[in-house]
């Protein structure tokens, strides 16, 4: 069984996992018809097309 040569911290042990935990930003992508930016795979908020058809309807 492997045992390590020092101690580590906590504070050490901590900040490496909470690498794994850091918030990235969300993918972004341009909207075809409007060129509005947007979430990809999701229905554009400014002019309600997903997949070059309107899906929803905004007033």
């Amino acid at each position: 069984m492997a045992v390590p040569k020092k101690k580590m911290s906590k504070s050490k042990t901590r900040s490496r996992r909470a690498s794994a935990w850091a918030l990235k930003a969300p993918a972004r992508s341009t909207c075809p018809q409007c060129g509005q930016v947007k979430v990809p795979h999701r229905v554009c908020g400014e002019c309600g097309h997903y997949a070059g058809r309107q899906a929803i309807e905004i007033d």
